[in-house]
């Protein structure tokens, strides 16, 4: 259930930071309520999360999709580049979640 919480955790995460930058710096008010409520869901069951998982491994998994989560839906929303390097550290945070899960 640890890795299920983890993967929520991971979807607020994004949506937090996609919502920051729609927020316009906390000056537009719904972008803000949104970004509040996904911060705070994302911690939440990132909490949940870390009653079973290792907090090292819980923690680097969390940001690590919300990461690339953000990347590539900042493309897909705002328009941004995704470059080699880019893609290159998407490799490198996927290969690095799929080492931790397989080492815990």
């Amino acid at each position: 259930m640890a890795w299920i919480y983890l993967l929520i955790a991971a979807v607020f995460e994004v949506a937090f930071a996609l919502g920051t930058n729609a927020t316009k710096g906390f000056t537009r008010l719904w972008p803000s309520l949104f970004t509040l409520a996904a911060a705070t869901g994302g911690i939440f069951f990132l909490s949940l999360a870390l009653r079973t998982l290792d907090v090292g491994v819980g923690y680097t998994v969390w940001t690590g999709i919300g990461a690339v989560g953000t990347v590539v839906l900042g493309a897909l929303i705002y328009k941004e580049r995704i470059t080699v390097p880019k893609l290159l550290s998407f490799a490198a945070i996927i290969a690095g979640v799929v080492l931790l899960r397989l080492a815990g």
